[in-house]
């Protein structure tokens, strides 16, 4: 059972106000809100009708820590009786001044206030180019509108007004993440008690849904030629090349591969191995990559270039900053495949040709490639590694890459 009366009134009177607000809790439910204005508000949280509540009960120093407590023993025994005491308070501070006390509260809550408490804990567990992109679009599409209202005071009118805007300028993608990140500060905010509902909440089904993005990718016919021009290419930095070889051997994405680092490398035992680890995927799982001869061929000729510490594949001529996010489709599209072929659309072909080889099963195919299980008994199912079947795979996948680079030479 959790401690309770754990608060002194010298230790509430120390409480100094912090950036963002705080609790201090006290015991069964009730803690004390510790605003960065230096007000300090009494409130307790519990459960009815297998609903959170969250009742306020006054300001400190006005109410004093004993007068909380005794309104906390008040209102538990009103809840053994089976009576909500928030809707029992709402008709006692009808005649009360605390009511505006509790406005005063409300109307100085905005939205943009707890969407940086919303951040602050999500971005714990984001990359920090992640979570530039989410700060980097509430800034730019959501406070302009919201940020300044209070909370509790936003509509499901407010939100879609927001919403059709960029609507209206085509950006259906961005307005679909949007409403995705709008309706989860909402919930953060209803927990926290700082609103009683979630207008953003179905809004997706009145929106104009995204169409999904499809990635260029070559006609397999086509692959042996890439190849030719790939390798007769006189003019691209060496590192460049051996990057785009590494990429189709392996096809992972091209985030994991600019940022590869040699730890993650162990291409000197019988089973070579790249780990990637799970801060750097896009499902945030460790992704095992078995390691072909020709990937690891292309390894040891990397080390001249980029040595044995640091990123693997860096920038030509500065070894310490990751290759450019372009370099690689900069050089598929000089190589004449412009609009026509991305380095994505490389796990397309990789995926396609392992399919209709039917040699491999499709588990241990969508495993290589990272991606999400849509079904989540699957899912859970499928949680082997397959990774002996993945490493006779990934070799099959190189000497194919081998037989049509030696066809477009006969």
């Amino acid at each position: 059972m959790k401690p309770t009366n754990q608060l002194t009134e010298l230790s509430i009177k120390q409480a100094k106000p912090k950036d963002k607000q705080y609790k201090l809790t006290d015991g069964e439910g009730m803690y004390l809100r510790v605003y960065p204005n230096s007000s300090k508000y009494w409130q307790l949280q519990y459960w009815f009708d297998g609903k959170q509540k969250i009742l306020s009960f006054g300001v400190w120093p006005e109410t004093s820590l004993k007068e909380a407590r005794d309104k906390r023993f008040e209102a538990k025994k009103k809840i053994k009786e089976g009576i909500n005491p928030i809707e029992e308070k709402k008709e006692i501070l009808k005649s009360l001044d605390l009511i505006q006390e509790e406005e005063k509260i409300r109307e100085t809550t905005t939205f943009k206030m707890v969407a940086k408490e919303w951040f602050s804990r999500q971005s714990l567990q984001w990359t920090e180019r992640h979570s530039r992109g989410v700060l980097s679009s509430l800034n730019m599409h959501v406070y302009r509108d919201l940020g300044e209202m209070p909370i509790y005071s936003i509509s499901k009118q407010d939100i879609i007004s927001t919403l059709r805007k960029l609507e209206a300028e085509g950006k259906n993608e961005t307005c679909y993440r949007i409403r995705q990140k709008i309706e989860a500060i909402f919930s953060y905010a209803e927990v926290e008690g700082h609103c009683t509902g979630n207008p953003a909440k179905d809004l997706q089904q009145i929106l104009t849904k995204p169409q999904p993005k499809s990635q260029n990718s070559l006609p397999i016919s086509e692959l042996p030629e890439f190849l030719k021009k790939m390798d007769a290419d006189k003019v691209t930095a060496p590192t460049t090349l051996l990057a785009m070889k590494f990429i189709i051997l392996t096809f992972v994405r091209t985030q994991e591969l600019r940022f590869a680092d040699w730890k993650e490398f162990d291409i000197d035992s019988s089973e070579p191995l790249w780990v990637i680890p799970a801060d750097r995927m896009k499902m945030r799982k460790i992704h095992h990559v078995p390691l072909s001869r020709q990937a690891v061929n292309i390894l040891n000729e990397m080390q001249k270039y980029s040595g044995k510490e640091g990123y693997v594949f860096p920038q030509y001529y500065n070894s310490k900053k990751a290759m450019s996010e372009n370099t690689l489709l900069y050089f598929s599209n000089r190589l004449g495949y412009a609009g026509r072929n991305t380095i994505h659309g490389f796990r397309s072909v990789a995926s396609t040709v392992l399919n209709e080889s039917r040699k491999w099963h499709p588990d241990v195919i969508e495993r290589q490639l990272a991606h999400q299980e849509s079904n989540k008994v699957r899912n859970a199912y499928n949680r082997a590694e397959h990774l002996d079947e993945r490493r006779r795979m990934m070799q099959w996948w190189s000497d194919y890459i081998d037989s049509v680079a030696i066809k477009t030479n006969i």
